[in-house]
């Protein structure tokens, strides 16, 4: 990994039930613990940009999720429980616990946000501060794609049984991803991602293993996922605060802040939540890290 990327943090492989998982942590290992997940199709590598000012105040853990970057990358299921956020969720804490961190602050984009709130959902003492990246609630999601069918192409194409999709993307995998970043970016390049960056999710993006395991996370959202969320909406279950939901303006946010607030208001956001919008395309901390940070700092200490 280039040095430059996490200065002064360190390298762990944290063994646990479901496989080897790869961390980079900094800061005091006496300050408050706080996880950063990361989306589709990216590693922990996303949060460079900010994770170094995070870490002044907080002991950060920048956690490749199953599947993704350097951690393990098993094969799924036919139910697709493997990799549903449920169980990621469960991994989290897993790898968490065995740094020494039972309860903690937890910042997800994307994919990694998914993971979050459905964490914050089934354990709500592990979580004491949700940060929620540029995202809609997984049932929310599924229920404008059935109204719109042609929004969000790639959840549909990805969530196609195997071996379909994962014989699309291997056929060239780079270009694939990389014209996913560009579409989400917001000026439609990848002039945003560091050269580091984009090293290391190339890596990653060139493995079998690991586009297969990208699909399972979207069949996962297809299935287990999208059940889990309309079990919860049933039940009039909610997140515990504080919860804070940051989107983008010309992705998630794009219609301004309004509807995000509604879908969080009518699903799982508690009474308090806080809304921020940046100015940035989807991938907040690499697009807009400036931003990112000043809003994340500020709930994060307030």
């Amino acid at each position: 990994m280039p040095a430059d990327l996490f200065p002064a943090f360190t390298s762990h492989w944290i063994d646990t039930p479901d496989g080897r998982f790869f961390a980079r942590a900094g800061g005091a290992e006496d300050a408050p613990p706080l996880v950063l997940l990361h989306g589709f199709p990216q590693t922990h590598a996303c949060w460079h940009r900010i994770a170094p000012a995070l870490a002044r105040t907080h002991r950060v853990i920048c956690l490749d999720l199953k599947g993704y970057g350097w951690s393990a990358a098993p094969a799924g299921d036919p139910a697709h429980e493997a990799y549903s956020k449920r169980q990621m969720g469960r991994e989290v804490v897993a790898v968490m616990e065995r740094l020494g961190h039972v309860r903690f602050g937890l910042v997800g984009h994307d994919r990694g946000a998914r993971v979050g709130y459905r964490l914050a959902l089934d354990e709500p003492g592990r979580i004491d501060r949700l940060a929620l990246l540029d995202i809609l609630p997984t049932v929310s999601q599924w229920r404008k794609m059935d109204r719109e069918p042609g929004a969000y192409p790639h959840w549909r194409f990805l969530a196609q049984a195997a071996p379909t999709p994962e014989r699309e993307i291997g056929r060239a995998p780079i270009p694939y991803y990389e014209d996913l970043l560009r579409i989400w970016t917001g000026d439609g390049t990848l002039d945003a991602f560091s050269p580091g960056a984009l090293d290391l999710y190339r890596q990653s993006w060139n493995v079998p293993e690991r586009i297969h395991a990208s699909c399972e996370d979207y069949r996962a959202g297809a299935g287990p996922d999208r059940a889990a969320d309309e079990v919860d909406l049933a039940q009039g279950r909610r997140l515990a605060g504080p919860v804070l939901v940051l989107v983008a303006d010309r992705f998630v946010g794009r219609d301004g802040l309004d509807p995000v607030r509604q879908a969080w208001t009518g699903t799982f956001a508690p009474e308090g939540t806080e809304y921020e919008i940046v100015p940035s395309g989807h991938f907040v901390a690499e697009e807009n890290p400036q931003a990112t940070l000043a809003v994340l700092e500020r709930f994060l200490g307030s």
